[in-house]
């Protein structure tokens, strides 16, 4: 920018031939160019436009700013900064951080911020000639701060989520319990689905979740041996609640069939299917090979679970069988549901 500055016709702009300026301005010029940091000196009433190097990234692919008026090459954002300018060429140095102004400097409009400082540049007699604009842009920055906010936002609805879940889990599982020991174990099994459901929902950054990989972390503590489940069912996304209440449920679900169902037994086996048809949305499972089943004789977590709060993240209804030849549950609902439930839940 220095060769570019002594080689533009100066004399057809209001500075005149680079021979006749003042003291004042070449120091100036002088500074500017030797600057590493973004500088920019507008001289003289008609705000004639100088600048350095590190400055030219900030006008991106705008018309050439050397000898026009800042008026002119900042005309998109004028409003905004015309007060300032005035403020600096009045005899006052002008600061202000991460100003956020709508340019156009790439053919478009452009959302940027700019932290920058107006000094007023004073001849041999002090009078304010122009200003020294030292500039920074600062987008990158603001958007990684308000970024970290939505994060910071984001997590902390999730903990509280979850940890809202986890108290449930252990009033329901220590309000119910027959023994502290069993308890124990009941809440640790319970808190290792939850942790298995949210170890998938993070590599999907928490927006959503395949019921398949759901179903099968679900599932994993009670696999033994080969062929004692069956799981099948088309691709199916699940909000991060609904992806932890299934995951829940189907932990449920197995303990109750190892306990008091088809997997007592060794020819016992559990079929896992989903289906959908338009909007509706369909889950079931269903044991069979096992003992004949009964209904308990309380309704505890697992019950509350399965019959209120699983329907209720699906927008559907769900139904819970005790039939002579397995358990058999159901789980009916409406995929819009899958896409609304997540944002009902956060809802204040």
């Amino acid at each position: 920018m220095g060769a570019a500055i002594r080689d533009h016709d100066w004399a057809s702009t209001p500075l005149g031939p680079i021979q006749d300026w003042c003291s004042a301005l070449r120091i100036a010029v002088g500074l500017m160019v030797e600057s590493n940091f973004p500088k920019c000196i507008v001289w003289g009433p008609r705000y004639t436009t100088l600048y350095n190097d590190a400055f030219r990234p900030i006008l991106g692919d705008k018309p050439e700013a050397l000898g026009r008026s800042l008026n002119e090459v900042w005309s998109e954002v004028w409003p905004e900064i015309a007060p300032l300018v005035e403020k600096a060429y009045a005899g006052e140095p002008v600061f202000i951080e991460d100003l956020p102004l709508v340019i156009d400097r790439y053919g478009q409009p452009e959302q940027a911020w700019f932290t920058f400082c107006y000094s007023p540049v004073r001849d041999e007699t002090g009078a304010v000639r122009g200003i020294m604009d030292t500039v920074i842009e600062t987008t990158g920055k603001v958007m990684a701060v308000r970024t970290a906010q939505l994060l910071n936002a984001e997590l902390s609805h999730r903990m509280k989520n979850t940890l809202a879940m986890v108290s449930a889990v252990a009033n329901q599982t220590f309000r119910n319990a027959e023994s502290l020991d069993a308890a124990r174990a009941r809440f640790a099994d319970r808190v290792a689905a939850l942790g298995e459901a949210h170890a998938i929902l993070t590599q999907t950054e928490w927006t959503s979740a395949p019921i398949l990989d759901v179903v099968e972390g679900a599932l994993a503590p009670h696999r033994s041996g080969t062929g004692r489940f069956s799981v099948s069912g088309p691709p199916v996304m699940l909000s991060s609640r609904q992806a932890l209440s299934l995951a829940l449920a189907i932990n449920e679900l197995a303990t109750n069939a190892v306990k008091h169902g088809a997997l007592r037994q060794p020819e016992g086996q559990v079929s896992i299917s989903w289906e959908t048809a338009g909007d509706a949305f369909r889950f079931a499972w269903l044991e069979s090979g096992g003992e004949p089943v009964a209904p308990p004789r309380r309704r505890g977590f697992g019950s509350q679970l399965t019959e209120r709060i699983l329907p209720a993240d699906f927008g559907g209804r769900a139904s819970l069988d005790f039939a002579p030849t397995g358990l058999a549950y159901s789980l009916t609902g409406q995929l819009a549901a899958l896409d609304t439930a997540e944002a009902a839940a956060a809802a204040p």
